[in-house]
């Protein structure tokens, strides 16, 4: 049995079409964080499973989901708002049937940013291993944001994206970002580094030409040079939090 399992927190713009792209799963459950808006309503509306779970990190609230798909063989996390193709499901239905040594499965995602899709800049191939064998996969405690799944096998790699319509305004970007360098500020410090004045600098420089020279951004002609600035600026802005951090 295959399980499909979204985690939302006010997704309701989102959730009824990601639904709608699982319809070829055994079943679909709607994990929520205890949505403010329609998501629940909408969720269940499109026939979804929903379960509202307090949210305490995105590592425990994955293994939570992991735990609440009783009876499933292999479970498929998806985001809201992210869509499975009729190319990856059938893939996926495949793969599940048969008895291979996989214990978790690798899928692309083909980014939309700002309505454009990306092709480098970090963003692509953007591997998620998101297709899991329940009994051989747990996600790290330890981690509480950028979760990460621990396998007890090996892991393979899907030949079909999904498609992950991301961040579409600036104001959705900058608030992310914000969240995500709070986050990353205090993982830092929890590793005992301790960085010099000069760091948030040093920082916003080397990411910019990781991101749009090693990684090539420059194929993403203005696209790549504004979301290269943009992360090279949060980058900054996590180094700064940190300092702050450390002098309290």
């Amino acid at each position: 049995m295959l399980t499909a399992i979204i985690l939302t927190l006010n997704e309701e713009r989102h959730v009824t079409a990601c639904i709608e792209s699982l319809r070829w799963a055994d079943k679909t459950i709607v994990f929520d964080s205890n949505s403010q808006d329609a998501t629940v309503d909408l969720a269940h509306e499109a026939g979804a499973i929903v379960i509202q779970h307090t949210f305490e990190n995105y590592s425990a609230q994955r293994n939570a989901a992991l735990d609440a798909a009783e009876g499933a063989d292999w479970v498929f996390f998806v985001d809201a708002d992210e869509r499975a193709t009729p190319a990856l499901a059938q893939e996926i239905q495949k793969i599940t049937a048969q008895e291979g040594p996989e214990a978790g499965w690798w899928v692309a995602r083909h980014n939309y940013i700002f309505g454009h899709r990306m092709r480098a800049t970090g963003w692509w191939p953007d591997h998620q291993l998101r297709l899991l064998r329940c009994s051989q996969a747990r996600y790290d405690p330890n981690r509480a944001v950028h979760e990460v799944a621990v396998l007890d096998g090996p892991a393979g790699y899907l030949e079909n994206p999904l498609i992950h319509y991301n961040y579409e305004t600036l104001a959705q970007f900058r608030a992310k970002q914000q969240r995500y360098t709070d986050y990353d500020a205090g993982i830092l410090q929890e590793k005992g580094i301790r960085p010099k004045v000069y760091t948030p600098y040093t920082q916003l420089f080397r990411h910019f030409w990781w991101r749009f020279i090693t990684l090539k951004g420059w194929r993403d002609g203005i696209y790549g040079m504004l979301l290269s600035s943009l992360m090279a600026y949060y980058e900054m802005i996590k180094y700064q939090k940190l300092a702050r951090l450390v002098r309290t």
